[in-house]
């Protein structure tokens, strides 16, 4: 098989082990095969919609990625954003001597991005799927549908299942979800052909624009929104108005009262700026195998 090569070089402290090692501990892809050195997956790029294998690993000052198919800027740039190789992290460390706890988390994952779903549309259907559930659960939900509605890719010598394109949703049935989640998924589709969940669209509009556009979709409430925003399109400055478990986190970590008020998290974010959605990251990875992070 032909394969395509390229590297993305990071801007700011980045460190791939930190990236693998939370891909292991992800609810939403720990179930990837993992050698400790390698990341490899399978998805329908938003270029076309088309299937494409993507090989990740550690090079001199960024990653080295081999496709199955010709990568042009747009692929590349999704590779990026996926990896949040897309953005200038050099003033990202800064924030950490000007705020101790948020400081503590960097000491404890340095370079550590967030890593982000394949596209938006993959993250708003996790966001679906999710709802009422344990993340381990709607991560097997959505491997199932993967594995019955998306075309197999093989990657290093082993197949991979990518999450289904809108088109081959829009009209699909027998999910194995709820009426309601599967009447939401179409509609997302629908939307996500419109070109409404995609990187370009969403990242085109101010934080607060983009989320409001996207709690008006079918089944998209604030904390989807959110997700679909930062870990779909990879805004890195974009902070959720309503997210109960970061806020336990938030208050946890900065021992805020128990009845503070949405307006106080808003406010401690804003000296995270311009990187909010990395921050909020950096709290929501330190939880994962606790409590909060279930």
């Amino acid at each position: 098989m032909t394969t395509y090569d390229f590297t993305l070089t990071a801007e700011g402290p980045f460190d791939f082990g930190a990236l693998l090692r939370f891909v292991e501990e992800w609810p939403a892809t720990s179930a990837l095969p993992s050698d400790g050195r390698s990341l490899r997956f399978a998805y329908n790029a938003e270029a076309d919609w088309l299937p494409i294998g993507v090989t990740v690993t550690a090079s001199p000052g960024g990653v080295a990625v081999t496709t199955t198919r010709p990568a042009g800027p747009r692929i590349r740039g999704e590779v990026a954003r996926i990896l949040s190789l897309d953005v200038d992290g050099a003033g990202f460390a800064k924030l950490g001597e000007a705020d101790p706890v948020l400081g503590d988390l960097q000491r404890r994952s340095p370079g550590l991005r967030p890593v982000c779903f394949w596209s938006p549309w993959e993250a708003a259907c996790w966001a679906v799927v999710v709802q009422r559930s344990s993340m381990i659960v709607a991560s097997r939900i959505k491997q199932r549908i993967a594995e019955r509605h998306g075309a197999r890719v093989t990657v290093d010598g082993r197949t991979y299942a990518a999450f289904p394109p809108p088109v081959s949703l829009v009209d699909a049935g027998g999910l194995g979800l709820p009426t309601q989640k599967e009447e939401w998924l179409r509609g997302l589709a629908r939307t996500a052909l419109d070109g409404v969940l995609t990187t370009e669209h969403l990242r085109s509009l101010s934080p607060e624009d983009a989320l409001a556009e996207l709690r008006s979709l079918p089944g998209v409430g604030p904390f989807s929104a959110g997700l679909i925003l930062i870990r779909g399109a990879g805004a890195p400055d974009a902070f959720p108005g309503d997210e109960p478990r970061l806020f336990a986190i938030l208050r946890e970590a900065y021992g805020l009262p128990e009845d503070a008020p949405a307006a106080a998290y808003r406010r401690l974010a804003e000296a995270w700026r311009p990187y909010r959605s990395w921050a909020s990251f950096l709290f929501r990875a330190s939880t994962y195998g606790t409590p909060h992070g279930e």
